[in-house]
């Protein structure tokens, strides 16, 4: 087969496959890349937050435990309440909301896996300090949840090694030679800097960004969004790897960012009445 009829066909190939799975993201409506599906991914993801259920500690601080499915509840409450007034498709009508708080006074962090698993770690709440603080990190996480970020992570990296394996066929194998001749990934590692992690740190704005609008639609003081990740830029003072070897924006960024946003999701985004 000559060069020209396989391009032909890998370009009909690829319409056919990526097409199907432009879609966009919830309430910022920036256009997301799906190739896996959903359902598949929200069963994965709760096999894996039963496994870390039984790996880790968990907390018997009851207190705080109950806050974060009281500020869950919330989220969840009026996040689905918005879209059905909006009169839009709800992201988290297929979740199987969960709330965990593990034992680890060390670790500074929470996530949350698609279908609405959720985890925070004990070490966080020392930087949270109060409900307010605690509802903005929970916004984030679920946030990542309701854009689909995990789905959109995982179908742009199967995209860029269908690409990379593509380029090196039509290359005579040229990319793979570069690497066997240094040594490591380089190829790899200019994908990971110049595509990965700054589509990442797109991600990770849209999280801050949809966080914001999902503790304010709850009740929550969004203005202590700024203080809590000013929190957190201290905490990690001297941690933090420079921006473009990151897949978080920098503190400051982040900071200026979310400064920018309060005024505009406190007016457009106020507290929800669940009918």
């Amino acid at each position: 087969m000559n060069r020209r009829k396989f391009l032909e066909y890998i370009g009909c190939g690829c319409c056919s496959l990526i097409m199907p799975a432009c879609t966009t993201t919830p309430i910022t409506e920036r256009k997301q890349l799906k190739l896996i599906s959903e359902a598949k991914l929200n069963a994965q993801a709760a096999k894996i937050y039963e496994k870390v259920k039984q790996k880790e500690k968990m907390s018997d601080d009851l207190t705080n435990l109950n806050l974060i499915k009281e500020i869950g509840l919330k989220m969840q409450e009026s996040i689905s309440e918005y879209f059905y007034q909006s009169n839009q498709p709800d992201p988290t009508s297929n979740f199987d909301w969960e709330y965990i708080l593990i034992d680890k006074k060390n670790v500074k962090n929470a996530w949350c896996m698609p279908g609405g698993k959720i985890a925070v770690y004990s070490g966080l709440l020392e930087v949270t300090k109060n409900t307010n603080g605690l509802a903005a990190v929970m916004g984030h996480e679920i946030a990542h949840a309701v854009a689909k970020h995990s789905s959109e992570r995982a179908s742009r990296n199967i995209a860029t090694n269908t690409v990379l394996q593509i380029g090196d066929i039509l290359s005579g194998g040229k990319i793979s030679g570069v690497n066997r001749t240094v040594g490591t990934d380089v190829v790899g590692l200019i994908t990971q800097m110049g595509i990965l992690n700054p589509f990442n740190r797109k991600q990770e704005s849209e999280a801050d960004y949809l966080g914001l609008i999902f503790s304010s639609l709850s009740g929550y003081d969004i203005r202590e969004t700024t203080k809590l990740w000013e929190r957190m830029k201290e905490v990690n003072k001297g941690k933090t790897p420079p921006q473009f070897l990151s897949t978080h924006p920098s503190p400051d960024n982040r900071i200026r960012s979310i400064n920018e946003w309060i005024n505009e999701v406190t007016i457009k985004y106020p507290p929800i009445s669940i009918s």
